[in-house]
Parts: C-alpha cells; structure tokens; sequence
C-alpha cells in the first residue's frame, strides 16, 4: 500500500484497502530524515499527480541507477512513479512525497520517464534525475553508497532496507521463488482495487521490515557491501514482498531500450549464497531447496487455486533449518480456512498466516 493522508489532516491510522490513512505528521519513521527533504535516496517522494480530492499519497524513492550512456534515473515501484500505469512521460517527481508536505506541491527532484507495466512480475518505474537535485553516487539515508553488482537472493540471506515509513531496519529473507497475490487500487485512497499476481518473488517474514510508503525501497545485503536483492513493492503486517532485482533490471532495460545498472562500488559476487558450502550453515542446502522447489513448483497452481491461500514458495523447515520446506502463506482474514497438507511428496509444508498482500 502507498502511505495516503488526509487534506484535514485527521488523527487517523488504519488499513483501507490499498492504503494506510494517517495524517502526514502522525507516523514518524525509526529516522527522522526520511520524511523531509533529503539529497539521499532511501527517502519520501512521489508522482506529484498521486492525489484525489481527498488525500495525497508518497513513497519511497529507493536509488540511483543509470543507462549505457550514463544517464541517470531514480529507482521506485510502478504505483509509486507511475500512478499504477497511469502516468505520462514527463510527469513530476518530487522529493519529499506530497504525504510529508501536507499535500502541498514539494521540490520536483526528476521527470517520469517510464515503467514495466503491472503484471509483467515486477513493480518497477524509473524517472529521469534533475540536474543536482540529488546526491548523483546514489548515497542511500543510513546505508551509504551500494555496490553496482546485484546479488542473487536465497533463504536465509540477511537483507537491510532504507525507507519513508520505517526508515533503516534489516531481516532475513524467508522464502524465495514465491507466487503472491497482491491488491492494489487505481486511484490515492479510492478508485478500483485489482489483483496482480507474481511469480519468484523475495519474501522476508517480519513485523518491522517495512510498512506502508516503504514501497519502492531497495533491499540489499546486510554487509558492508550492500549489493542490492530486491525491490520492496508490498507487503503485510507481518510480511514484506520484493522483486528480485535483476529481474527488476532486466524488465527496466526492455521498456527503456538500454541496459540499467546500479550506481555504485564494484564489490561482492553475483552469485548466491549456498549452504552446502558451509558446513556451519543453518540455511537449507542446495540440493534440499532444488527438491523443495520441484515438488513446489508441481503443486504450484492447485495450492494457489484454494481458497484463503495468497502465497507459496520456498523456505527453510520450522522443524530442521538445514531443510527446505514449502512455505504456504495464508489469508487470517478469510472466511475460509485453506486445507494444506503437512508434507506434500515428502517435502514439509510451513504454514505463514498474515493478511492479504497489498501494494504498498
């Protein structure tokens, strides 16, 4: 969900649909420089269009990357640059959100340039950097500068996120290769809500990762490289989703008709990390993972036909965590409990509940 406030400013917070209502003032991050303006990225901002007649909505302008020519772009989520394929080339971009600035016109920092269109399995936009009008080594607030070389997620791998809402806070990734459901809504805090699915995504199972407006955040490796993972784009009360992000780049690349890469160092490998390659390991191996994810990928489409049943993927077993498990992730707030099995060809089955995944 978008971070959404109220032009009467009302004391206000609580879920409706695809957006968190608070008063602009009212929800303050773990930093007090991620809501206010702010060279860094990591940071508040916006479509200076994301706004109705009744609320202004933000997120998170999460880094810098650029084209084989050097240009530079701000990296975000479709529905936070593009107004959920909404908007046109040229568009504003500012810094912070309308949200920070009582829905008043903030600082325009870029130009909407374009974005991969929702349901092609990543929520990515970019917008083309003004002149100066932000750090151009991609300094994300809190984390630094970030390694231009993307890292590959698997389960296990401590992550860390710069954003709006909840500003620095690290996890560890949960599941990989997951298929979700998520909800979104066309207009800032009303119009036609919709479901989009997704396939291979990132999921890190935590109360205090990300909330709403932390959309568009990077998410990198908790080290001192920071090579990024995955672009953070929704998520739950207990739950955040994120794109992989060479998949993110890769998608980018086609709509803009050049390469896209990270701003940044030259360190680490792209490579994931393998458990079987340290003994010392409390993550699954690979050959557990890749026999979880075949039989996964077998049940794939029946599980997520039952009813109340949002999610599945792969992670580590609550009962051994050198071994893979299907994770099953599960709408608490259905009407319907899903039927899941405890094993399914022998593989164990982990049972996630948490409300339904909404843009964020």
């Amino acid at each position: 969900m978008k971070t959404i406030a109220s032009f009467k400013g009302l004391a206000v917070a609580f879920v409706v649909a695809s957006a968190l209502i608070i008063a602009p003032s009212l929800y303050a991050d773990s930093g007090a420089n991620h809501q206010v303006p702010n060279t860094h990225f990591g940071v508040s901002g916006g479509n200076v269009n994301d706004i109705t007649a009744r609320f202004c909505c933000g997120g998170t302008l999460g880094s810098l990357v650029q084209s084989a020519a050097g240009t530079q772009y701000i990296l975000s989520n479709n529905h936070i640059l593009a107004r959920s394929d909404q908007a046109i080339a040229g568009e504003d971009i500012s810094q912070p959100g309308r949200i920070d600035n009582n829905c008043q016109l903030p600082p325009t920092v870029a130009d909407f340039t374009t974005a991969s269109p929702l349901g092609t399995n990543v929520d990515a936009a970019i917008a083309q950097l003004r002149s100066g009008a932000m750090d151009s080594t991609g300094f994300i607030e809190d984390i630094g500068t970030i390694s231009s070389t993307v890292k590959s997620p698997s389960i296990g791998l401590s992550v860390a996120k710069s954003g709006r809402t909840t500003g620095l806070t690290t996890g560890t990734i949960s599941s990989i290769n997951t298929s979700v459901n998520v909800q979104y809504q066309k207009g800032c805090g009303q119009g036609k809500k919709f479901v989009v699915s997704y396939t291979n995504q990132v999921v890190i199972n935590s109360s205090t990762f990300s909330a709403g407006g932390d959309s568009g955040s990077l998410i990198v490796t908790n080290s001192s490289c920071h090579q990024p993972v995955a672009l953070l784009f929704a998520g739950s009360s207990t739950t955040t989703i994120g794109n992989p992000i060479g998949l993110v780049l890769t998608r980018l690349g086609s709509v803009l008709g050049s390469t896209v890469s990270f701003v940044g160092t030259a360190c680490g490998t792209a490579a994931p990390e393998i458990a079987s390659l340290n003994p010392q390991s409390q993550e699954p191996s690979e050959a557990s993972v890749g026999r979880a994810m075949e039989v996964m990928r077998a049940r794939e489409d029946e599980l997520m036909s039952r009813p109340g049943i949002i999610g599945v993927g792969v992670g580590a077993s609550d009962a051994d965590q050198n071994e893979a498990s299907i994770v099953v992730y599960i709408d608490a707030t259905a009407q319907i409990s899903a039927s899941v099995p405890r094993r399914i060809n022998g593989v164990r089955v982990r049972r996630v509940f948490t409300e339904p995944f909404i843009a964020y």
